[in-house]
């Protein structure tokens, strides 16, 4: 559990990405109903569109897009360095030509904390390079001594400066090391050594196997505090966030229940469906029976999958709602059955009937 301003969050818990101050398709009311306790919003977007400037105005991005629960920010750190062809690395930061007009910026340890300032987020992500996932060893080393050396400076400044909205800013720092254990434990125990107020898993789910997701998340976790927030970014499918859950994990974001509902694909406990299918079309039932959300307890199977097929925007809105309630379901029960000591029963079988489902 985590206590915000603005609110307090239940783990493990996942967060729907409002990248740009909007979950996709999904307006504020309807994360309200779903239950979302935090969303998750990107400073790299945030500071070109709408730009630090316009947010400080406007009292920040919680005043801006209307919602009076946390938010957390990303650095924005992943999609600099995804800009590989438009950005230079150098020791006291990152230049990057932005991708939407050419134009250049500079992040900096300081500059990403002065931009989250602006935001008034209720956690902040430190900057970090996130390696490329095939990189080598030596590779890994370096950028691994670059992202501490920046969260060393980003410490001290989140110190020297103070949050603008009169509420708490949390600052996480974020693990790297590919998938090298010395250097996952090298850069956990740098930044325990700094204090954060809680810790994040960087580079993973970037085309690793499972496999060797779940073996780095279960290290990492073992070499961070218990008594802290531990965020797993960007992941992922229902059964990696179960699985990472028992990992030791406490936080998940990802794109996937949104990106995959406009996509025309729902998420179930027994496997994903493509609901534009023309099979769809003859089920007068909900996406999953049992599920609350809107979309269930309003329109049948037959009705959605009508609207993909004649492009009816209602139909992403509606898919959307249903993932993001699935995805939120899932964490909450697997909460209670963290409080009911049965986890691990409850996670096998949940594993066990959505394979089953997709292999249907």
């Amino acid at each position: 559990m985590l206590s915000t301003d603005h609110g307090t969050i239940e783990t493990p818990i996942f967060m729907p990405v409002g990248t740009q101050g909007t979950v996709k398709a999904v307006q504020q009311r309807e994360l309200r109903e779903i239950g979302a306790q935090i969303i998750l919003a990107n400073t790299y977007h945030l500071a070109l569109r709408p730009g630090s400037e316009l947010l400080s105005e406007a009292g920040g991005l919680h005043r801006f897009m209307n919602w009076d629960r946390p938010i957390l920010t990303d650095s924005g750190g992943y999609q600099v360095f995804s800009l590989s062809e438009l950005r230079k690395i150098e020791h006291d930061g990152v230049t990057f030509q932005s991708h939407i007009d050419g134009s250049y910026h500079r992040f900096t340890p300081e500059r990403v904390i002065d931009i989250q300032r602006a935001i008034g987020s209720d956690i902040m992500m430190i900057l970090d390079e996130c390696p490329p996932a095939d990189c080598g060893y030596e590779y890994a080393e370096r950028s691994n001594q670059l992202t501490l050396r920046w969260a060393e400076q980003a410490r001290e400044y989140v110190a020297r400066t103070a949050p603008h909205y009169g509420h708490a800013q949390y600052a996480f720092g974020i693990v790297q090391g590919n998938v090298f254990e010395d250097l996952r434990a090298r850069s956990a125990e740098g930044l325990v050594a700094l204090d954060f107020d809680g810790y994040a898993i960087g580079g993973l789910a970037v085309g690793e196997a499972a496999e060797v997701m779940y073996r780095i998340t279960e290290f990492t976790t073992s070499v961070l505090p218990a008594g802290k927030p531990r965020y797993l970014m960007g992941v992922g499918t229902p059964v990696n966030i179960v699985e990472s859950i028992e990992r030791g994990v406490d936080m998940f974001d990802c794109v996937m229940p949104t990106r995959n509902g406009r996509n025309a694909m729902v998420f179930t406990s027994d496997g994903p469906l493509m609901i534009k299918k023309e099979r769809f079309l003859h089920e007068y039932r909900p996406i999953e029976d049992g599920c609350d959300c809107y979309a269930c307890a309003h329109f049948t199977r037959a009705y959605i999958s009508n609207l993909f097929r004649t492009r009816e925007i209602l139909g992403l809105q509606l898919a959307s709602i249903h993932n993001l309630a699935f995805y939120l379901r899932l964490t909450r029960d697997a909460r209670n059955a963290i409080f009911q000591d049965r986890f691990s029963s409850w996670k096998d079988a949940f594993v066990r009937r959505y394979h089953e489902g997709q292999s249907t």
